[in-house]
Protein backbone atom coordinates (compact mmCIF):
# COMPACT_ATOMS: atom_id res chain seq x y z
CA UNK A 1 0.00 0.00 0.00
CA UNK A 2 1.05 3.31 -0.93
CA UNK A 3 -0.28 6.78 0.64
CA UNK A 4 0.04 9.96 -1.45
CA UNK A 5 0.00 13.23 -0.15
CA UNK A 6 0.23 16.55 -3.03
CA UNK A 7 1.08 19.85 -1.66
CA UNK A 8 1.67 23.40 -3.19
CA UNK A 9 -1.31 24.00 -4.38
CA UNK A 10 -2.55 27.92 -4.51
CA UNK A 11 -3.52 31.20 -6.33
CA UNK A 12 -1.17 32.68 -8.62
CA UNK A 13 -1.07 35.46 -11.57
CA UNK A 14 -0.09 34.21 -15.38
CA UNK A 15 3.50 33.75 -15.66
CA UNK A 16 4.15 32.94 -12.51
CA UNK A 17 5.81 29.56 -10.73
CA UNK A 18 4.01 27.21 -8.37
CA UNK A 19 5.86 23.85 -6.98
CA UNK A 20 4.03 21.10 -6.09
CA UNK A 21 4.85 18.34 -3.87
CA UNK A 22 3.65 14.69 -3.12
CA UNK A 23 4.98 12.56 -0.25
CA UNK A 24 4.40 8.76 -0.82
CA UNK A 25 4.57 6.62 2.20
CA UNK A 26 6.21 3.11 1.40
CA UNK A 27 9.63 1.77 1.63
CA UNK A 28 9.65 0.82 -1.88
CA UNK A 29 9.11 4.36 -3.77
CA UNK A 30 11.95 4.15 -6.11
CA UNK A 31 10.15 1.09 -7.69
CA UNK A 32 7.29 2.90 -9.18
CA UNK A 33 6.54 5.61 -12.11
CA UNK A 34 5.49 8.81 -10.38
CA UNK A 35 2.99 10.96 -12.36
CA UNK A 36 1.36 14.19 -12.21
CA UNK A 37 -1.90 14.63 -13.74
CA UNK A 38 -4.87 17.13 -13.65
CA UNK A 39 -8.55 17.57 -14.31
CA UNK A 40 -9.98 21.10 -14.93
CA UNK A 41 -13.76 21.26 -14.50
CA UNK A 42 -15.82 19.53 -17.12
CA UNK A 43 -12.88 18.03 -18.40
CA UNK A 44 -11.43 14.25 -18.21
CA UNK A 45 -8.25 13.87 -16.07
CA UNK A 46 -5.32 14.10 -18.06
CA UNK A 47 -1.25 13.21 -17.96
CA UNK A 48 0.76 16.14 -16.93
CA UNK A 49 4.27 14.34 -16.56
CA UNK A 50 5.85 11.15 -15.67
CA UNK A 51 9.00 9.96 -14.05
CA UNK A 52 9.68 6.52 -14.67
CA UNK A 53 12.09 4.38 -11.92
CA UNK A 54 15.25 5.08 -14.19
CA UNK A 55 14.95 8.66 -14.22
CA UNK A 56 13.63 9.06 -17.49
CA UNK A 57 10.63 11.36 -18.45
CA UNK A 58 7.42 12.14 -20.85
CA UNK A 59 5.49 15.38 -20.77
CA UNK A 60 2.32 16.67 -22.18
CA UNK A 61 2.92 18.90 -24.80
CA UNK A 62 1.17 22.02 -23.64
CA UNK A 63 2.97 21.72 -20.30
CA UNK A 64 6.78 20.82 -22.52
CA UNK A 65 9.21 23.86 -21.84
CA UNK A 66 7.36 25.00 -18.95
CA UNK A 67 6.88 22.46 -16.32
CA UNK A 68 9.64 19.87 -14.94
CA UNK A 69 9.53 16.74 -13.26
CA UNK A 70 11.95 15.39 -10.68
CA UNK A 71 11.91 12.67 -7.69
CA UNK A 72 14.17 12.54 -4.66
CA UNK A 73 14.05 8.72 -3.49
CA UNK A 74 15.87 9.61 -0.58
CA UNK A 75 12.85 11.54 0.69
CA UNK A 76 10.33 9.48 -0.81
CA UNK A 77 9.15 12.67 -2.81
CA UNK A 78 7.99 13.70 -6.49
CA UNK A 79 7.80 17.32 -7.80
CA UNK A 80 6.59 19.55 -10.59
CA UNK A 81 8.13 22.48 -11.05
CA UNK A 82 5.53 24.74 -13.33
CA UNK A 83 6.86 28.33 -14.72
CA UNK A 84 5.03 30.15 -17.32
CA UNK A 85 1.59 29.29 -15.60
CA UNK A 86 -1.09 30.03 -18.41
CA UNK A 87 -5.02 30.45 -17.13
CA UNK A 88 -5.32 27.00 -18.92
CA UNK A 89 -3.27 25.08 -16.36
CA UNK A 90 -5.79 25.98 -13.74
CA UNK A 91 -7.15 22.47 -12.43
CA UNK A 92 -6.88 20.19 -9.50
CA UNK A 93 -3.42 18.15 -10.00
CA UNK A 94 -3.28 14.48 -8.39
CA UNK A 95 0.04 12.70 -7.92
CA UNK A 96 0.03 9.01 -9.37
CA UNK A 97 2.20 6.08 -8.29
CA UNK A 98 2.15 3.08 -10.78
CA UNK A 99 4.12 -0.06 -11.04
CA UNK A 100 3.43 -3.15 -13.21
CA UNK A 101 5.06 -6.32 -12.01
CA UNK A 102 6.43 -9.39 -13.94
CA UNK A 103 3.39 -11.41 -13.34
CA UNK A 104 1.41 -8.09 -14.90
CA UNK A 105 -0.15 -7.40 -11.37
CA UNK A 106 -0.23 -3.61 -11.47
CA UNK A 107 0.09 -1.59 -8.28
CA UNK A 108 -1.91 1.89 -9.20
CA UNK A 109 -2.19 4.80 -6.47
CA UNK A 110 -3.66 8.44 -6.17
CA UNK A 111 -3.50 11.58 -4.03
CA UNK A 112 -5.95 13.78 -3.28
CA UNK A 113 -5.48 16.33 -5.38
CA UNK A 114 -3.99 19.89 -5.09
CA UNK A 115 -5.49 22.47 -6.51
CA UNK A 116 -3.59 25.15 -9.13
CA UNK A 117 -5.25 28.20 -10.10
CA UNK A 118 -3.91 31.13 -12.39
CA UNK A 119 -5.56 34.24 -12.86
CA UNK A 120 -5.01 37.61 -12.14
Amino acid sequence: QVQLVESGGGLVQPGGSLRLSCAASGSIFSSYAMGWYRQAPGKQRELVAVIRSGGSTNYAVPVKGRFTISRDNAQNTVYLQMNSLKPEDTAVYYCNAHRVLLTGYEYDYWGQGTQVTVSS
